[in-house]
């Protein structure tokens, strides 16, 4: 629950200030394309500095770094509470990011030091479908916030979340790193780390994957406020109407891999689920063509997502397991490639592509086919070896 916890600030930050755009954007005095700066900066910070995190929770342990992110985290979203301004709006959230990866990030690698094999897919599973439940409650929230207070409230509601959650990591969970594994604290050190596990192609290669998988998912997500007030012409508390299913089908996808983890090959699960993900966002894309409106366009999406969903766990396991000894960094570079993905089609290409929802489904094609290129690539090179469990793991 604390893992799931942490992993939930990522949809919260980003999701909860979704209903208060239109709210915020007339105090800024800030048009839609300027607004969607907020969460394309926040997930170009979180890219940049995730490089980091894993490393440097390889040198100083996992718990220090999530609490001091955590806390980093909070003093970051107080800010964007007081934000006069639209550009001091997009400091804090440029901060914001910058420490939010801290606890999200080595979170994962927190499941990969306790478990592995079977057990750590089921466990990194579970998480995932707790944790999915964020983005599908946050703008509800969001929205319900906005009824009984201005937009600030918003980030005031993070900001406990923050603190919460500090104070649950510092109790609850335990350090997973022993004193006697852990790497120099330096730069050089770090930067070291990023380059070995940077070097490795196979990292590269599964990064990529990740993040072209996930973008697939994330157009739609990161269009939200687009998609549900101007393209269907809802109000800010309708996201429910985008988010529901699509984290529904998330939710799913992550029972289904935790239910296969001993029955199917993380491989072949990959196969089946990438092609299944393929066809239904093909088949999206004919639908929305053919009836851009409710209820045609909400029919596919959450059978793509339910393929995501049960991929995901098993591709960020994949990209633990081929840095045995720097895990910390295999994790910040699998991160890098989703968030610097995300921001990228967040702040670039979603304001170029969000005139239709027609434009928005051959965008999330796109990112599909990627996805399977790089996917069959990586399935014509010869098998990695197994990786080596550490002294202190347990399967």
């Amino acid at each position: 629950m604390v893992l799931a916890g942490l992993a939930m600030i990522g949809p919260f930050t980003i999701d909860t200030v979704f209903p208060a755009f239109e709210q915020m954007g007339g105090e800024f005095r800030a048009d839609t394309a300027a607004m969607q700066q907020v969460t394309s900066l926040y997930l170009l910070s979180f890219a940049v500095m995730s490089i980091f995190h894993g490393p440097i929770s390889d040198a100083m342990g996992r718990k220090p770094v999530m609490i001091i992110g955590l806390l980093g985290f909070t003093a970051a979203t107080i800010l964007c509470a007081l934000a006069p301004t639209l550009p001091v709006m997009l400091v804090g959230r440029l901060l914001q990011g910058g420490f939010a990866g801290a606890a999200t990030i080595v979170s994962r690698v927190v499941i990969r030091d306790l478990f592995s094999g079977s057990a750590a897919q089921r466990l990194m599973s579970n998480v995932m479908m707790i944790f999915s439940v964020a983005p599908a409650i946050a703008p509800v929230v969001g929205g319900w916030l906005l009824s009984v207070g201005p937009w600030q409230s918003i980030f005031w509601a993070i900001a406990c979340y923050g603190v919460v959650m500090a104070v649950t990591v510092g109790v609850v969970l335990p350090e997973t790193l022993p004193t006697a594994e852990r790497r120099p604290l330096n730069a050089a050190s770090v930067v070291r780390a990023v380059i070995r596990v940077g070097s490795r192609g196979a990292v590269v290669r599964l990064a990529l994957l990740t993040a072209f998988t996930f973008g697939a998912q994330f157009t739609y997500i990161a269009a939200a406020p687009i998609i549900v007030v101007d393209l269907l012409g809802l109000g800010e508390r309708d996201f429910w109407v985008l988010f529901v299913p699509l984290i529904g089908g998330i939710m799913a996808g992550a029972f289904i891999s935790g239910r296969t983890a001993d029955r199917v090959p993380r491989r072949r699960l990959i196969d089946v689920a990438m092609t299944f993900a393929l066809v239904a966002i093909a088949v999206n894309v004919l639908i929305v063509a053919w009836q851009p409106s409710l209820p045609w366009v909400m029919l596919a999406p959450p059978l793509a997502a339910t393929a995501v969903g049960t991929m995901f766990p098993v591709l960020n396991l994949e990209i633990l397991d081929q840095a045995p000894d720097d895990r910390g960094a295999a994790a910040s570079l699998g991160a890098f490639g989703t968030l610097f993905g995300n921001a990228v089609l967040a702040g670039v290409i979603i304001p170029v592509v969000s005139g239709s929802l027609l434009h928005l489904a051959l965008t999330s094609l796109v990112y599909a086919v990627l996805a399977m290129v790089l996917w069959r690539w990586h399935r014509s090179r010869p098998s990695d070896p197994a990786a080596t469990p550490l002294p202190h793991e347990r399967s």
